[in-house]
This record gives C-alpha cells, structure tokens and sequence, in this order.
C-alpha cells in the first residue's frame, strides 16, 4: 500500500550542496528524490490535503521570530546506520522544532520514534559501517561548510515520493 504524501518543514543548507552531492544522491533515499541538503526542522508537518494559507500564516510567524544566523558545520558524526554533519550552532534549529511542535502537537518530530532532537544534515544512510567509514575519510577534508541562514523551506511530497519546494519563509531580520 503506498504511502501518504508527506510535508516536511528544513533548512536549505546549498553551500553543503558541492561537498555532498555524490554522497547524498547515492546514499539516502530524499536527495535523488528532490530534496536539497538540509538540516530538518519537522517532519511530516501538516499533511499536503491541510496545509492551508492559514497554516502556512502561522508557520510564517514563527519562522520569523527567529533571527538569521551563521552555522558551521565543521565535523562528521554518526547515528548508527546514518553519516551526518552537525550544525554548530544547533540551538535555533532546536528552538525552531520545539517552536513547531509546540503549535502542532499532532506532528512530534519523525512521527516521535525519538526522544530528543538532535539537528543534523544527512550525508549517508547504510548499514555497512565500512561504507560510513570510507565516505568519512573523503569528507573530512572537505569541512568545514559554512554558510547564513537567512530562510526555511516548506516542502511537499507528491503521490510519485518525489520533493518540491512550496514556499519560503524568511527569518526574523533576514
């Protein structure tokens, strides 16, 4: 039975885009799917038959009480089957997740399969740690990637899987 359509709320990080972009489109299952690097804010967020311009009003506001900020991502870590780079500093993206699900109780990040929310940018996805390891030693010396952040993205899933931006929606003093 096909899945859904799903909605996602992220963070476009396209400086990443270069030192990723073989990595992610063979190794997770979104980049050959439409979706840009990015750090994930909220996911799955309204579903696409409820994401009115109401909502996508009350997700305007909330994005801009966050001021634009700087985020590095200088060092790789992992999650057991999954390579990422975490942003420093991880505190708006948190901020900006807790904010979200504060207004929509119904949508708990990852469909609340985790406890805690732990922002990252996806670069790998495999059960083979030898893989994980290899990707590692050629990233490395490819961060650090920095880059402002300045807007979020509202994404849609279509009935195929595959990801398209909506909307944007600028930070505070962006």
């Amino acid at each position: 039975m096909p899945r859904a359509p799903r909605t996602a709320v992220i963070v476009a990080v396209p400086a990443a885009g270069p030192a990723l972009a073989e990595w992610r489109e063979r190794h997770t299952g979104d980049a050959r799917l439409g979706m840009p690097p990015h750090v994930t804010l909220l996911v799955p967020f309204v579903p696409p038959p409820r994401l009115t311009g109401d909502v996508e009003e009350r997700l305007a506001r909330l994005v801009v009480a966050e001021p634009a900020f700087e985020v590095v991502f200088e060092r790789s870590a992992r999650f057991p089957e999954v390579l990422y780079l975490p942003p420093e500093p991880a505190e708006p993206f948190v901020r900006l997740t807790h904010a979200l699900t504060t207004e929509w109780p119904d949508h708990p990040p990852y469909e609340g399969r985790h406890e805690s929310v732990i922002p990252h940018l996806t670069v790998a996805e495999s059960g083979d740690a030898s893989l994980l390891d290899r990707i590692t030693a050629e990233l490395d010396p490819r961060l650090p990637v920095a880059q402002r952040v300045t807007e979020a993205q509202l994404y849609v899933e279509d009935e195929d899987g595959r990801w398209h931006e909506r909307r944007r929606f600028p930070f505070g003093d962006a």
